[in-house]
């Protein structure tokens, strides 16, 4: 027989949940008053719960092998369900008829009576509750004692990464293949192995290696999964090329900007948890990469050998299992017990033992380590080893049994949250105070003393983070995921209480007894398919909206209705991204609803019911840009602790918000005009938490509203924003009411984060800069600063990083005041400071950097747009390694000695003077006569090792540029606005990989310099209105992406062809004399083409051309004066096209279908701003169109959305229509 259970059955935090609302009801003698009937049966529920409770640690254990406990359980389980909704129910018609009239018990009884009356199923909930626990005793269920947990792992320490045992030799054999470039030019090198047995970790371990950095230009880091998102994937990767966000969402548009720049570099990129092993998907997937660099790998993971098969251009590496040795350091490693528990013999034995359970799986040591961590009891371990769950299966999913037993040893509290994350979809990365709010919504969180529910959940999670069941992200902050056999393992004890659409293939069929609801947007699950089951599953408390984004397809088949008014037992309902505009009046009627997500849609309004919400606890508006305005009931949600409205447009807050008491986290604060909606409403809300931005300022008429606000008192808000609006007209404003409103918005001390916009005073209060905010990292003095001629003092903050000054109209010299003022408690001013940014200071003359210690840290400093700005900067930088100084015209300044920079930017200030350039220097972007002629002498002259990028712009006058005189280092050189400037081709240059020319270089009507430069990848020339063709006489084997853009003259590429045949993406726009026709035999390797449409291009019917005959991506462009009335001809397009956008064909008028019917391979169809577009000519678009989008097109996009008889049966067939960002199929 199995040993006690000591986490806690699954079920029983849920009993004690419902125990506690029946103590409170009884304990009420308002709530049933006089109504003895309903009180025996909520007694006779309390003892039936009471009775049941003992049972439920055998009963969990025994479910693996005995199907009638199972079943008893999930019996159990519905009929819980069913008593706490009815409770729930029960007391907040108690509470809310008390609110409404306070002091009348006998009213709130009578509510409850006749409630109790309608609902009529008080007692068959009763009877059916008895009945299951009755079961019980045929069962032969055993009382199990409990055990004390208190033990339990700290929940303020989140675990550093473990060190990685026993791969050194899979390591180096992995290095030896990543290293070696005597292979293909792209290599695919698959680790193969079972789930857990450390793939993922020998990635990140190869991944982070000092060679491996040293050897790739670029590094990035894909998690493919189950779902395999081609266009995520691509996506992902292409962010993590710029450092930026990409707003493309068409897949070949993404990949073929993923093909020019991973061609530019040497790249190595992971493929993390693959499992598709079809060859076409992965062909498609991996088109991007080739011909890549020679050198480039792709590491691939994946449980399959099958997938490994189908992508390796080398004999995959099979991952084994760690050695027991080897799995007892890492579990040795999570335990972090003291080194006398471990040397303690005895549990040492008991510990390996245990660790040989693990299978040499090195994630169940890690599972298994953070159960006993912090636990020395060598009976708690003896107990952990006998349990007899360390054997047992399940038919459904293979999870390691380590883990099962990880999952059986959690407190029962924990579990629930746990299992509550099936409904996430694998690989899903979710943010933990999101999670919080959820499991907060459900009930799961039970605070004892005076802990928040908040903090409570942050236990909760830190607890499960510490014990692997969850894993930060690699890479971004607060942000979490889950192994994949941890997730199978929540799924499994999900059951069929918990229910996530997302593959109707693998779907089974929703149960009854499902309470939980996911749709995965990312899935193929009809949103239409789980709206028909909602009879099914009336009881669902939840419903989540996962993973919606624009550029998924998505028709709503009216579900806000639909759900609404079926799912009347709502906790959690997330209509995050939906296309919404209007929020149905029902909402009023959830009478359970506690969280409520409307983030990311088109909400114009809310009703008035949702002020009905009793229970509500959350409330996410983030970036509804379109709401102005919230319900003037928002005061009565007086359960309300979460209330997110950045990014919405309120025009001012309801009146009333300090009846919110129970307020956490208020996002920002709209000051109003109205006596209850001005900033003295804040006062009454004294548990506010984290961020506020409080706004509209200038609607505060005295400090005296301000001191009510009690700024100061909110010890829990940690980063503050306060801001005046932004008047273009004058405006008379008493500086001094300014100042003193100001200086009663003191915040408290422990604030760590503030910003300041559109102040009006002359003059900042004392708490600004004072000594006592040692906690304050970063501050912000941001736009509209009109009457400010000073800045605050900031020199005695002691842990401030980072500064930015922006917008002072009349601020004139920067001086002692900034540094030090009356307390001056440090030696050295900003002794943390690593970054200052000053921008638009149009009437700062003068920085005096005094004989003071300062900026002994500061690595940025940034001077942009400051006119009037002279004399000298500070000179002793020691730590500095950027400096940026843009348009300061009459800066005079002698740039510091900074060896340590990396980075220097001198443009719009002719007065700086150089001098001796930094021997580390990476990046150099000069501007202006003096600094041009200095820099390029300099280059001449001086050796730059590690000079990457150059920018030379602004120079009017001939000079001349040697390419001999190029640093080797050098990769991308940019040329702007030096019309005279001649590049002498006296040699080569091999490293530059990246040329851009710009409205210079006017010398030369043949450009020819791209044969000094035999390795470039890419090349961009703009506004060269002279220049007329490019000249090419030797290969350019490594070009992969040419523009040319409005170089009027320009006339040919012909000679291009043939010597860039790898060249795979051309754009051409506003030259209307290119001839497209090339020379000798070209290559057909040009993927995607940008045009612009014109006559001469019409007439030549340049597609034919052999040079596009292997073309996927084309997008052509109208220009102001082209005449052309219908496109494209029949048979003009190249056969090979997968997608084509036309944009801004403003005289088009029809769409032929015949243009288009050769393209049996085209998949997307977009167009853009085509005003007089408005037919469709021919049978139907091409059968293969899987996307349509229609955007700024009106007369087309509105025969579209109406169905237009002669429109819809030539683009139904479509699965995916967008139009102006509606998707309409």
């Amino acid at each position: 027989m199995a040993e006690k259970l000591y986490g806690g059955a699954y079920l029983s935090s849920f009993v004690d949940a419902i125990l506690d609302i029946v103590s409170k009801i009884l304990e009420d003698d308002t709530v049933l008053n006089g109504n003895y009937s309903a009180l025996e049966l909520l007694q006779r529920l309390e003892k039936c719960l009471f009775d049941v409770g003992p049972v439920l640690d055998d009963a969990e254990l025994k479910q693996f092998t005995d199907k009638r406990v199972k079943k008893w359980l999930a019996d159990l389980q519905d009929a819980l369900y069913s008593a706490d909704d009815f409770l729930d129910e029960l007391f907040t018609k108690a509470a809310t008829a008390t609110q409404t009239n306070p002091g009348i018990s006998a009213l709130c009884s009578c509510v409850v009576d006749s409630y109790i009356e309608d609902y009529g199923d008080m007692e068959r909930i009763v009877r059916r509750v008895e009945s299951v626990v009755a079961r019980k005793t045929y069962l032969r269920l055993k009382e199990s004692a409990k055990v004390d947990m208190s033990w339990r792992i700290p929940s303020t320490s989140l675990v550093e990464p473990s060190e990685i045992c026993g791969r050194e030799e899979d390591k180096e054999a992995i290095l030896k293949l990543m290293l070696d470039d005597h292979d293909a030019d792209l290599s695919v090198i698959p680790i193969v192995g079972m789930g857990g047995i450390g793939k993922t970790t020998l990635a990140q371990l190869v991944y982070h290696d000092d060679k491996v950095k040293e050897k790739f230009d670029f590094r990035g880091w894909v998690c493919v999964s189950e779902e395999f998102d081609v266009v995520k994937v691509t996506k992902t990767i292409i962010e993590a090329v710029t450092s930026s966000h990409c707003n493309l969402t068409d897949l070949n548009l993404l990949q073929h900007d993923l093909k020019g720049k991973l061609s530019r570099k040497k790249f190595f990129v992971v493929l993390d948890d693959v499992w598709n092993e079809n060859y076409d998907d992965w062909n498609m997937l991996l088109k991007p990469f080739q011909k890549g660099v020679k050198g480039s790998k792709i590491l691939v993971t994946t449980r399959s050998k099958k997938v490994a098969s189908v992508v390796q251009t080398v004999s995959p590496h099979e991952l084994s299992s760690l050695s027991d040795e080897d799995c007892w350091l890492v579990f040795s490693k999570y335990a972090r017990l003291s080194t006398i528990s471990m040397e303690n013999p005895t549990l040492e034995k008991i510990g390996r033992d245990i660790v040989k359970k693990c299978c040499g799986l090195p994630l169940a040591a890690q599972a298994l380590g953070g159960l006993v961590r912090g636990n020395s009891d060598v009976k708690y371990w003896n107990h952990l080893l006998k349990s007899e769950i360390w054997e047992l299966s399940d038919n459904r999913i293979n999870v390691v049994p380590a883990l099962r037993i990880s999952y059986y040893f959690l407190p029962s509290y924990l579990k629930r949250c746990f299992v509550y994350c099936s409904l996430y979809p694998k690989d899903y990365e979710f943010s933990k105070d999101e999670l919080i709010l959820l499991w907060m919504a459900e009930n799961f969180l039970q605070p004892e003393g005076k802990k928040t529910m908040e903090d409570v959940g942050d236990e909760y999670f830190d607890e499960l983070l510490a014990r692997s069941f969850f894993q930060p992200h690699s890479t971004r902050k607060e942000t979490f995921v889950m192994h994949d056999l941890v997730h199978d393992l929540a799924m499994i004890f999900a059951g069929e209480f918990y229910y996530r659409a997302e593959d109707l293939e693998k779907a089974d069929e929703v149960d009854s007894k499902t309470h939980h609801l996911s749709h995965n947007a990312k899935g193929n699950y009809p949103m239409s398919k789980l709206l028909a089951v909602c009879d099914r599953v009336k009881d669902t408390r939840t419903f989540l909206e996962i993973n919606l984004q624009q550029w998924i397809p998505f028709n709503m088949e009216n579900a806000p209705c639909i759900l609404l008014s079926k799912l009347l037992q709502l906790r959690a309902l997330s209509f995050k991204s939906f296309p919404l505009e209007l929020l149905p009046d029902s909402i009023g009627g959830l009478i359970h609803l506690r969280y409520l997500d409307l983030s990311l849609t088109y909400i114009v309004t809310l009703p008035e019911s949702l002020g009905e919400l009793y229970n509500l606890q959350t409330l996410k508006l983030f970036q509804c840009q379109k709401l102005k305005k919230l319900p003037d009931g928002l005061k009565d949600l007086v359960n309300l602790r979460h209330l997110d409205i950045r990014g919405t447009n309120l025009h001012e807050m309801p009146k009333g918000m300090h009846k919110l008491k129970n307020l956490q986290f208020l996002s920002d604060y709209v000051v109003g005009k109205h006596e209850e909606n001005k900033i003295k409403e804040l006062g009454a809300l004294a548990d506010l938490h984290k961020s506020i931005h409080i706004s509209k300022l200038e609607n505060m008429v005295n400090s005296s509203e301000a001191l009510v606000a009690r700024m100061c008192d909110k010890d829990g808000i940690d980063s503050m924003r306060l801001s005046w609006s932004l008047y273009k007209g004058e405006n008379i404003v008493d500086s001094q009411i300014e100042e003193d409103n100001l200086d009663k918005l003191r915040p408290h001390n422990n604030l760590k984060e503030l910003e300041i916009s559109g102040y009006r005073g002359t003059r900042f209060p004392d708490w600004l800069g004072h000594s006592s905010y040692h906690n304050i990292t970063n501050i912000k003095l941001e736009y509209g600063f009109k009457n400010c001629r000073m800045l605050p003092s900031l020199g005695q903050l002691p842990s401030l990083k980072h500064l930015t000054i922006f917008g002072f109209e009349k601020l004139e010299i920067v001086g002692a005041e900034f540094y030090q003022n009356g307390e001056c408690c440090l030696e050295i001013s900003f002794p943390m400071l690593e970054t200052l940014w000053f921008h638009s200071m149009h009437y700062w003359k003068e920085w005096h950097s005094l004989e003071v210690h300062a900026f002994p840290r500061l690595k940025k400093l940034t001077i942009r747009e400051c006119p009037m700005l002279r004399g000298d900067l500070p000179n002793q930088l020691p730590s500095l390694q950027s400096l940026e100084i843009k348009n300061c015209e009459q800066l005079s300044y002698s740039l510091p000695r900074a060896p340590a920079m990396t980075s220097l930017i001198i443009r719009g200030s002719n007065e700086v003077r150089i001098g001796e350039l930094p021997p580390l220097l990476r990046d150099l972007s000069i501007g202006g006569k003096h600094q041009v002629e200095y820099v390029l002498e300099t280059i001449t002259n001086t050796q730059l090792t590690c000079l990457t990028s150059l920018c030379i712009s602004n120079y009017p006058s001939h000079i001349s540029f040697p390419v001999s005189s190029i640093p080797a280092s050098l990769q991308m050189l940019q040329i702007s606005d030096c019309r005279k400037l001649q590049v002498q081709m006296d040699g080569q240059h091999h490293s530059l990989q990246k040329l851009f020319i710009n409205n210079s270089c006017d010398s030369d009507k043949s450009f020819s310099l791209l044969d000094s430069f035999p390795n470039l990848k890419s090349v961009d020339i703009w506004d060269c209105e002279k220049m007329e063709c490019i000249v090419v006489s030797r290969s350019l084997s490594c070009l992969r992406s040419l523009y040319i853009l409005y170089c009027g003259s320009f006339k040919s590429i012909s000679t291009l062809w043939m010597a860039a045949p790898q060249l795979q993406d051309l754009r051409i726009r506003g030259c209307r004399e290119m001839d497209m026709s090339a020379t000798g035999d070209p290559q057909c390797s040009l993927r995607s083409l940008t045009i612009s449409y014109c006559e001469k291009l019409a007439s030549s019917a340049p597609f034919m051309n052999p040079q596009f005959h292997g073309l996927t991506y084309l997008m052509i462009c109208g220009e102001d004066d082209e005449s052309v009335k219908c496109l494209p001809k029949e048979g003009w397009l190249p056969a090979s096209l997968e997608s084509l956008a036309l944009n801004r064909m403003k005289s088009v008028e029809t769409l032929e279908c015949k243009g288009l019917a050769h393209l049996t391979s085209l998949q997307r169809l977009s167009i853009y701003d085509c005003d007089k577009l408005e037919n469709i000519e021919g049978e139907k678009l091409p059968a293969s169109l899987i996307r349509l989008t229609i955007s700024h097109t009106p007369l087309l996009a509105k025969r579209c959305e109406m169905k237009d008889p002669q429109i819809w049966p030539k683009i139904s067939h479509i699965k995916g229509i967008q139009v102006n960002l509606t998707w309409i199929c």
